[in-house]
C-alpha cells in the first residue's frame, strides 16, 4: 500500500499521444476531435467532407493544438488501412482511436429495405470492426498499448422506437467493444464503449424544436437535452491515464434518459 505522501493523482494531459477521430467532420466526432487536441494529442481528423476537415484543422491550430485532416469512408476497408498508415506517417504511432463514424435514418421496421439495413450495418457495425482491427494491429505490433473508444448509443441497450435497425447496429458495437476488451487486454490495449443518450447536434436539432421533439424531451426524468460537452469527461477519462483499469466497459452517458 501507498504511503499517503506517495499519492499522484492520474492526468488528463495527452501530449505526445496520437489520436484518431472518424466521422470528425460534424457533431459529436467534431467535438470529440477539439477536446483531445485541447488535451494536448495530436489528432487525425477523418471524414467524407474534407472542406469540413480542413475548417476543423484551423481552429485546432488556432487554439495550439495540431491536426491532420485525411479523407475516409469507413466503409471502404482500402480507405481505411490508407487513413491508419498516412496518420501513423504523419503524427507517429496510434495511442487512442475514436470510434465515431455511423449514420442513423429513422424507418419503421415493416419499411425498411435491404439496401437501407445494409447501408447501416455497413458503416455503424462493418466500418468500425474493421477501424478497430487496423488500429489495433498497430497498437499490436508496437507492443505499447493504447485506447479504443467506441461510440454506441442508448440504443444498444434500450429500445428507440423508428430506431430498429439503428439499435440493431449499436447493439453489436456494445458486444464488439466487450469481445476486443477480452481479446487485447493482454496487449494492454483498452477498448471501451461510451453509449450516449439524445446529445443536441445539427442532425437533430430540427426534430427536437417541433412539437413532437419537445413531448420527447419532456418524457425525460430531467426534462433536458443534452449538449455536446456532456460527453467531455468520459471522453477524457478513457483516454488518459484515468483509464488505465477500464476495459470492456460499457458507459452509459444519457442524464437519465433511457430510465
Amino acid at each position: 500500500m501507498a504511503d499517503a505522501t506517495e499519492i499522484r493523482l492520474p492526468s488528463y494531459d495527452l501530449t505526445g499521444k496520437v489520436a484518431l477521430v472518424t466521422g470528425a467532420t460534424s457533431g459529436l466526432g467534431r467535438r470529440f476531435s477539439l477536446i483531445l487536441a485541447k488535451a494536448g494529442a495530436r489528432v487525425a481528423i477523418t471524414g467524407r467532407r474534407v472542406e469540413r476537415l480542413e475548417t476543423l484543422k484551423a481552429e485546432i491550430e488556432a487554439m495550439g493544438g495540431t491536426a491532420f485532416p485525411i479523407a475516409l469512408d469507413v466503409t471502404d476497408t482500402k480507405s481505411i488501412k490508407d487513413c491508419v498508415d498516412a496518420t501513423e506517417k504523419a503524427l507517429g504511432p496510434l495511442y487512442i482511436l475514436v470510434n465515431n463514424a455511423g449514420m442513423n435514418v429513422q424507418a419503421l421496421p415493416a419499411d425498411v429495405t435491404p439496401e437501407g439495413f445494409d447501408t447501416m450495418f455497413d458503416t455503424n457495425v462493418r466500418g468500425a470492426f474493421f477501424m478497430a482491427q487496423a488500429v489495433g494491429r498497430s497498437m499490436i505490433a508496437r507492443g505499447q498499448g493504447g485506447r479504443i473508444i467506441n461510440i454506441a448509443s442508448i440504443g444498444a441497450h434500450s429500445v428507440l422506437p423508428g430506431l430498429t435497425i439503428y439499435c440493431m447496429t449499436k447493439a453489436a458495437v456494445a458486444m464488439m467493444t466487450r469481445s476486443l476488451g477480452k481479446e487485447w487486454a493482454r496487449h494492454q490495449i483498452n477498448v471501451n464503449a461510451m453509449c450516449p443518450g439524445f446529445i443536441e447536434t445539427e442532425l437533430n436539432s430540427e426534430w427536437f424544436s417541433t412539437e413532437g421533439g419537445q413531448k420527447q424531451i419532456k418524457s425525460w426524468p430531467r426534462r433536458r437535452l443534452g449538449v455536446e460537452e456532456d460527453l467531455d469527461g468520459t471522453l477524457l477519462l478513457l483516454a488518459s491515464d484515468h483509464g488505465r483499469f477500464i476495459t470492456g466497459a460499457l458507459f452509459t452517458v444519457d442524464d437519465g434518459q433511457s430510465l
